[in-house]
């Protein structure tokens, strides 16, 4: 920890420690938690690379937050402040930042569920104000002596890039009680060539969901086995549904999960992976291999 103008900075591996501190004053740290990638990794393998994509370096830098002093007070006197770790992405493509921060943000202010629905971040102070209610919701819902502290954590992932297309996954982890927390995770796709974010229908040919839905629930029914000796009993218990929720892989598509949607908590997030041998002419060729797409 270190002292800037009086001020109590935390550097970028201590986020946490800040806010559980007795002087929860700032949550920007003194550098950025930074990865800097080439895109020459592990995603690129025998895919072409577009000469773009060698240029995207990925970074991330902590939310600029400061508790209100009332809550400052109160941190300091019962010593069990929240958690909180925001950090947003900070790469050489502005436009994919603004696309991701938004998110973070949207994660943020809806980080605790409200009876009005889903809420919409007009402006910064929506997030200031969301964190506020956090922190304040904790000291009016947990007695003052309980050792369990709410926690709220929320970053980006840069996860390499597939032809002309950078990837992405946001996290977060929400704990408001309970026997455990919550985690999410979300996966983005962006095209380097139309400065656009890509969807799964937005990959399937004219007319192909229903084949791509086929092809999920094999891989479901596949995975169900890893998990389940009696597969058609858990399939009554937690049925298949088909999620939007996708990234392109070196192998295939991989269809994320969250918590509870085809299994238990203890299962995790579950992905389903479809390999791209099955997926010719189920997506448009731009989202496939070269080897695969030229054929």
């Amino acid at each position: 920890m270190n002292t800037v103008s009086g001020s109590i900075v935390t550097c970028a591996h201590s986020i946490r420690s800040l806010i559980s501190a007795r002087l929860p004053l700032q949550t920007r740290p003194l550098q950025a938690s930074v990865w800097r990638v080439l895109a020459t990794g592990v995603l690129v393998g025998s895919l072409a690379m577009p000469s773009f994509a060698a240029s995207l370096i990925s970074e991330r830098d902590y939310l600029d937050y400061q508790l209100p002093k009332p809550l400052q007070d109160k941190c300091a006197k019962r010593d069990n402040c929240p958690t909180i770790e925001v950090q947003y992405l900070q790469s050489n493509h502005a436009w994919i930042n603004d696309i991701v921060n938004a998110r973070i943000d949207a994660l943020v202010v809806n980080s605790k569920p409200s009876e009005s629905g889903a809420r919409v971040v007009k402006t910064p102070d929506d997030v200031k104000e969301a964190l506020d209610e956090f922190v304040a919701s904790q000291f009016a819902e947990v007695p003052a002596d309980s050792v369990f502290v709410y926690s709220l954590m929320v970053t980006p992932e840069y996860l390499g890039h597939v032809n002309d297309f950078e990837l992405f996954e946001i996290n977060s982890y929400v704990f408001t009680g309970g026997a455990h927390g919550m985690p999410y995770s979300e996966y983005l796709i962006f095209d380097q060539q139309t400065k656009k974010p890509i969807q799964l229908a937005d990959m399937l040919q004219p007319n192909k969901k229903s084949r791509f839905k086929a092809l999920a629930y094999s891989a479901y029914k596949e995975w169900v086995k890893t998990v389940d000796e009696e597969a058609a009993s858990y399939e009554k218990s937690w049925p298949f549904t088909l999620s939007d929720n996708v990234t392109l892989t070196d192998q295939g598509i991989d269809i994320r999960y969250q918590h509870y949607s085809i299994g238990p908590y203890a299962y995790g997030m579950p992905v389903l992976s479809i390999p791209y041998s099955q997926l010719q002419g189920v997506i448009k060729p731009q989202f496939l291999p070269a080897r695969l797409s030229n054929k």
